[in-house]
């Protein structure tokens, strides 16, 4: 059975754990239709729009 030769640092092991609760910032870009911050991929929370075309009812849109 396959068992360690040497133990393993805690900081070595630290490490290992340290990767599973990372979390990335979402990247943000500018709308093309309105300027407002989105997140890429997804409808513009702000006007209602994706790839040019309205898609969603926006609120403060007459």
């Amino acid at each position: 059975m396959a068992v360690p030769k040497r133990r393993q640092s805690s900081a070595r092991r630290d490490m290992r754990r340290a990767n599973h609760d990372k979390v990335a910032a979402p990247n943000i870009i500018p709308c093309p239709n309105c300027s407002a911050p989105m997140v890429p991929h997804r409808v513009c929370p702000a006007c209602g729009h994706y790839k040019g075309r309205a898609v969603v009812k926006s609120t403060d849109q007459s």
